[in-house]
């Protein structure tokens, strides 16, 4: 199965750079990065975003932290585009599951990106409340997870089982950390992954030889010494 990549930025120049890359079939943004591209106007901004990413996906979230809000919040977002994926936490700032809403999207044809997620249990808790005819991201936080010294993996292929009977439902591998996280998603069978600009561009210079490695990093190391004028 082919992994496709998405680019995880919020920063518009560079979104605009992205959405020319065959690599990358769509796009994830957050609250934390659009805030961390500068922006003052929530939906002003993600307008923007959308008016330089159309054709690709674009998953925009709510930061509402209530069912009433998060709906209100969740349709308006909807409304932007029709390449849009409305980011929904598995559940609020209080642990309570996100369910309601989840449910009341799904059935409303909102085609959702659900965020946050790190365990099979809340995997299997958010098939129980979709509508399978409703096109759904879940996305699992692996590279989070490893942070804080688990093991992912086992979380993440048992939520790739879970979803297969669910034809419209696709397992995301978000926070990644490294270019080969990518190769793991392939072998793992994930259907998207979600990468930072800086890795998808070490993505595309994938195939190099350990003996290009080796002479690329001894040039580095020279012409560094060289730079700062090294002397012993």
């Amino acid at each position: 199965m082919s992994t496709k990549i998405f680019c995880d930025i919020a920063d518009i120049k560079t979104i605009k750079k992205f959405t020319k890359k065959r690599i990358v079939k769509g796009f994830t943004t957050n609250p934390s990065l659009i805030r961390k591209a500068g922006a003052k106007d929530y939906l002003n901004y993600c307008s923007k975003i959308l008016q330089v990413c159309k054709n690709k996906p674009v998953s925009l979230e709510v930061f509402a932290d209530n069912y009433s809000e998060m709906k209100k919040q969740a349709l308006i977002i909807n409304s932007l585009g029709k390449n849009i994926y409305v980011k929904i936490p598995v559940c609020n700032s209080k642990g309570n599951f996100s369910g309601k809403i989840i449910n009341f999207l799904s059935n409303n044809k909102v085609k959702l990106n659900i965020t946050a997620v790190y365990t099979a249990d809340q995997t299997k808790r958010i098939l129980k409340v979709i509508n399978k005819t409703s096109d759904v991201i879940i996305s699992i936080f692996v590279g989070r997870a490893s942070d804080a010294g688990k093991d992912p993996m086992p979380e993440l292929l048992e939520s790739i089982k879970l979803a297969k009977k669910f034809k419209k439902v696709k397992i995301l591998w978000a926070s990644v950390r490294e270019p080969y996280n990518y190769f793991q998603a392939k072998k793992s069978g994930c259907h998207i992954i979600t990468v930072p600009p800086n890795i998808i561009e070490k993505i595309e210079n994938y195939g190099k030889s350990y003996n290009q490695l080796t002479l690329e990093t001894v040039k580095t190391f020279i012409n560094d010494s060289r730079k700062s004028k090294f002397k012993i």
